[in-house]
């Protein structure tokens, strides 16, 4: 039963996950890494962001999503940060749930000398893929401080189908 949650990891939105990669595989990739980090640092005291920081920003949002499984249910956490529960939505199907919703964000400052008002907007949707043995009719969906709970409680049938494995050692 525990290999369902890998079932739960949310397809990539349309797009095909990236093989991982082996840095002696790709001898420039601990190089890129460490020159980001070093241009992060770098502006981390001027209070500005590297340009790659901004494009995330722009790049539409896409919120953290944790997937857990207990005995008893699968849970989905969402981090929402600055949205509100009447900016999102969860929608169950037969063999999926989606989370979308949109976040819409402004941030205005007036002093004697300027005035500066920033905003974006983006709107996000995450599906999720569902293992068999969901009990459809207790679903239950909590929001509180910016975190959105799914709880998607197991079936009795589910919960009893799980077995443990005896693990033997290599040894003869």
């Amino acid at each position: 039963m525990a290999g369902k949650i890998k079932e739960l990891v949310p397809a990539g939105q349309g797009k095909e996950t990236p093989p991982a990669r082996r840095e002696e595989e790709y001898p420039l990739f601990s190089l890129q890494r460490d020159v980001n980090r070093l241009f992060e640092d770098f502006f981390r005291g001027f209070d500005l962001r590297p340009l790659r920081m901004a494009e995330e920003k722009w790049s539409g949002f896409s919120p953290k999503m944790d997937l857990e499984e207990t005995e008893k249910e699968y849970r989905i956490t969402a981090e929402l940060p600055g949205m509100e529960e009447k900016d999102v939505e969860v929608l169950l199907t037969g063999n999926s749930i989606t989370i979308k919703g949109e976040k819409k964000e402004e941030k205005e400052e007036k002093d004697k000398s300027f005035y500066h008002m920033e905003r974006s907007y983006g709107s996000f949707q995450r599906t999720v893929p569902l293992p068999e043995g969901i009990d459809v009719n207790k679903v239950d969906a909590d929001f509180k401080n910016g975190v959105l709970t799914v709880k998607l409680p197991k079936t009795v049938e589910a919960k009893t189908k799980s077995k443990k494995v005896p693990i033997k050692s290599g040894k003869k």
